[in-house]
């Protein structure tokens, strides 16, 4: 888990604006790092007049191996999707191949906005041709083929969000 300017490691919750282009992007956001109870969650949501809730924040969805920590995830967010609240979850690309991850059923709810956080440092050394291919785990597995993107076209300005953006947020206690 990452500590951000202005948070120490007991920061739970933060308000702020959601800066990251997403359909929730500019929305008043509260933003939760682990897993917290649901009710403390949409008591501070409520409370801070946030319409959507962003889980995982400081890259703090780390859901172990085991199933009932895995089940805390799914019963919290599975519930604040029922409850018709917008709810994006950040996690890393790594989970994205887990059968697991697609079993709860949260890709069918309209207000759910999956961030695949792909890590790739030092993205201004690569070249001009540089790809990123979105691939499958093998051949034929789950996908009907893999699409590849220029990443000059990934990195266009208009998607791209400065790390001085993520300093506008404000930790609740």
């Amino acid at each position: 888990m990452e500590n951000r300017d202005g948070h120490d490691e007991n920061t739970k919750f933060f308000v702020g604006t959601e800066v990251e282009h997403s359909p929730a992007y500019g929305q008043r956001t509260l933003f939760v790092v682990g897993l917290q109870p649901k009710e403390e969650i949409l008591a501070r949501a409520l409370n801070n007049k946030c319409p959507h809730i962003y889980l995982g924040a400081n890259q703090s969805f780390n859901p172990l191996t085991t199933s009932a920590e895995w089940d805390k995830w799914d019963e919290l967010i599975t519930g604040l999707l029922k409850d018709g609240i917008w709810v994006t979850l950040d996690f890393d690309s790594s989970y994205a191949k887990h059968e697991w991850f697609h079993d709860n059923g949260w890709c069918e709810f309209d207000n759910f906005i999956p961030m695949i956080s792909v890590k790739v440092p030092y993205i201004r050394l690569f070249n001009y041709n540089a790809t990123v291919k979105v691939d499958d785990t093998g051949f034929k597995k789950s996908n009907p083929g893999v699409w590849c993107h220029s990443l000059h076209d990934l990195t266009d300005r208009t998607k791209f969000t400065d790390w001085s953006k993520y300093t506008k947020d404000e930790v609740i206690t």
